[in-house]
């Protein structure tokens, strides 16, 4: 299990190579990769993301050790970036890495909404406007919930 919170840019081809090397008893390995996404209806400028060190990296390793004991995994990988980033940018990566498929989905699935949803990172969308900060949506909530109810 890797986690990395950063404020550098990844190479996302690259992290999945290392990632996916010497794995020969897995026969899945499943990515997302979060871009930073322009507004409709103001260009961003730029997001920015803050976090508080050493807790932000316990709360992922927690949530990944937990996506390990709910699912048969070998391996998994959180990179979060913090910092300034512009559209297109990278934000995050997660992989994870199963025996068989569906595990590896459902636990790439269940850290994707809990990253979203309860990850202590503090978003702000900047655009010529001025900026708010990005609060959690209805539907990502929903979405913890089902899986707090073991669906």
């Amino acid at each position: 299990m890797r986690i990395l919170v950063q404020e550098a840019p990844f190479d996302v081809g690259a992290e999945l190579n290392a990632f996916q090397a010497d794995k020969t008893d897995m026969g899945a390995v499943v990515t997302f990769s979060g871009l930073v996404r322009d507004l409709p209806e103001a260009p961003l400028r730029h997001m920015l993301i803050e976090h508080y060190p050493g807790m932000t990296e316990r709360a992922l390793t927690k949530i990944a050790e937990d996506a390990c004991a709910r699912w048969s995994l070998g391996d998994v990988l959180v990179i979060h970036r913090y910092g300034q980033m512009a559209p297109g940018d990278q934000i995050m990566m997660v992989a994870t890495a199963s025996p068989h498929r569906k595990d590896a989905f459902a636990a790439a699935d269940f850290l994707m909404d809990y990253l979203k949803s309860r990850a202590p990172f503090w978003k702000k969308e900047v655009t010529a406007d001025g900026s708010d900060w990005v609060a959690a949506k209805d539907e990502d909530e929903e979405a913890l919930r089902q899986w707090q109810q073991g669906s």
